[in-house]
């Protein structure tokens, strides 16, 4: 039987997906429901083609600043005195897929990390040298931010001081970490313990699945720390544990491949090392920023149902415009702290990617404006906002000179914003928020 041309299963299956309230069904299958669509949506953003752009942009920028990244993370960690431990993690752990020839690699890298002199490069090489690693964070974090519909960057103290984290924290809690864990791991008591215990084969086995929990940690860290937006650790870990998987048998496979690449040794002979370098760092993006894409959507899953039934058109875009500058002037007219635009995003419903166009166009009107922490709230009294300009804003969406109008349809449209004028022209933000009996 063909599974793919039963249209009743079929039918079935998307009314399943769509239509089913999850409160009314048991965890399990709650757990499906959610992990099915998810699924679909983050399919769907791969089909979109942004997170590969973004993978492959990182891949040139990555060859730039792997260098100096590792000098500049060199030197802090020998400074701690666990710069050992950068060589075994670069070979064992983020290089392991290439097999024997991770390496080879290794080493060439070690070796033009020790080359660098920071002493010897004046002010301007210093200079570029950071400037490559910065590019790199940033490059990052836009590419985070994308996955989260974040439009807003950090300030740029803010975004210094963090990029000054990853650069140079990070690295040294991460290598301590590990230094310690094998220290401990190779001391004498804890082998003995291994060797003697009942439940030594226990302990064997988590030190073995040690690397994996590591970088699940590590893709965890990051789908928090770099977004521009809360993200919650729960769902931060799901991304990291469905990243952290992919990344092992991705590797697996990618290792399988290394070794039995005979024929693509001779196609590109002493271009073979290369190329399998750019493949498996293309690869290791496109696997940290599909988890980013599962933690958002795991964080705002009630919103992949809501953005399947939304469809884009004028009266979305009033429907969506209205609730969002009604939310965020009612809560600044009630002297509530503002919310950020994912979360009115989740609480009310609405389409991220068409809230996001919405916001950046009322802020174009001056009609809302961002907060210091990535808030909304009115630019001016809403006495003085009226209903016609929050419409006007919303609507502005001319896509033809007045030139190329025939004249019937200018008449038609200069019509309707008479009528849109003559309506709403006396009606003010602040009588439209607030119940009647409170409005002065």
């Amino acid at each position: 039987m063909n599974f793919l041309n039963d249209q009743p299963l079929i039918q079935h299956a998307k009314y399943w997906l769509w239509q089913t309230d999850p409160k009314t069904k048991p965890w399990y299958e709650r757990v499906a429901l959610r992990l099915c669509r998810v699924l679909y949506a983050v399919i769907g953003e791969l089909g979109k083609g942004q997170t590969n752009l973004h993978a492959m942009s990182l891949v040139y920028t990555t060859l730039l600043s792997i260098v100096p990244f590792l000098a500049l993370s060199f030197s802090v960690l020998k400074g701690f005195g666990v710069h050992n431990q950068l060589e075994p993690v670069l070979r064992n752990l983020l290089l392991a897929p290439l097999g024997e020839r991770s390496e080879e690699i290794t080493a060439n890298v070690m070796t033009f990390v020790d080359n660098v002199r920071v002493g010897v490069l004046g002010a301007v090489g210093l200079g570029l040298l950071v400037y490559t690693v910065i590019s790199l964070v940033q490059k990052v974090e836009r590419a985070f931010n994308e996955a989260w519909r974040v439009s807003q960057a950090r300030p740029l103290a803010q975004r210094f001081s963090n990029y000054l984290s990853v650069i140079l924290v990070g690295p040294l809690l991460a290598f301590s970490a590990l230094g310690a864990t094998a220290t401990l791991i190779g001391s004498e008591p804890v082998t003995q313990f291994i060797e003697s215990a009942p439940l030594g084969w226990l302990v064997s086995a988590i030190t073995s699945l040690a690397p994996y929990g590591f970088i699940i940690l590590l893709f965890t860290f990051l789908y928090v720390f770099i977004p521009n937006t809360r993200v919650r650790v729960r769902h931060a870990l799901i991304g990291g544990f469905v990243a952290g998987t992919i990344w092992q048998s991705v590797g697996y496979v990618f290792t399988v491949f290394v070794v039995g690449s005979a024929r693509f040794t001779a196609i590109y002979s002493g271009f073979a090392v290369g190329v399998l370098v750019l493949v498996w760092i293309y690869l290791a993006w496109l696997i940290l920023l599909i988890g980013a894409n599962v933690a958002y959507h795991s964080q705002n899953a009630g919103q992949i149902v809501n953005r399947r039934r939304t469809s884009p058109g004028a009266e979305t875009d009033e429907t969506v415009g209205l609730m969002l500058v009604y939310r965020v002037c009612q809560d600044f007219d009630r002297g509530e702290p503002s919310d950020s635009p994912q979360t009115l995003s989740s609480e009310l419903g609405l389409d991220p990617d068409i809230m996001d166009r919405l916001i950046q166009r009322l802020i174009h009107y001056r009609i809302l404006e961002r907060t210091e922490d990535n808030g909304l709230r009115p630019t001016r009294p809403l006495a003085k906002i009226t209903m016609y300009e929050v419409l006007k804003a919303i609507r502005a969406t001319k896509t033809f000179p007045d030139s190329m109008l025939l004249p019937p349809v200018q008449d038609s449209i200069e019509a309707l914003d008479r009528a849109l004028e003559s309506t709403f022209i006396g009606t003010t933000v602040e009588t439209w928020v607030r119940p009647e009996s409170d409005a002065t």
